[in-house]
């Protein structure tokens, strides 16, 4: 790699960030191995700069990490967001089993895939009835 003369700024950084992470995921995604059917989806939140987010986060039985969403808002659209991006994607299996916590609009929104064909067969989960 090139040495750059000059001191390189933060906001260098983040614009590199924002212009090439999209097309490093699109091409990295494809070689992920494939989930099994039970998934575990918490939330936490996380300190960031002063500022408190919301970290979405799902995993399979074997521990291998699915996806994540950070959020700076607790609410139903950020969970609904999060389970789009997880039902999509082409390395997840179809979902069986699901486990999360106590946040109450995650089996909404769960309710509501299944109902728009997003899920495949019902949803079971740990902490509430689906």
């Amino acid at each position: 790699m090139r040495e750059y003369g000059g001191a390189v700024d933060h906001t260098a950084v983040f614009r590199w960030v924002q212009n090439y992470v999209p097309e490093l995921d699109k091409r990295c995604r494809h070689h992920l191995t494939e989930t099994n059917d039970s998934y575990c989806v918490n939330e936490t939140y996380i300190k960031i700069k002063k500022q408190w987010y919301d970290l979405y986060r799902a995993v399979d039985s074997v521990g291998r990490t699915i996806d994540f969403l950070l959020s700076a808002k607790r609410d139903a659209q950020a969970a609904e967001r999060f389970f789009r991006k997880v039902l999509r994607a082409r390395y997840t299996a179809p979902l069986q089993v699901i486990t999360v916590d106590k946040n109450a609009a995650i089996p909404r929104c769960l309710r509501r895939s299944s109902r728009r064909g997003r899920c495949q067969t019902a949803v079971r989960s740990g902490n509430a009835n689906v």
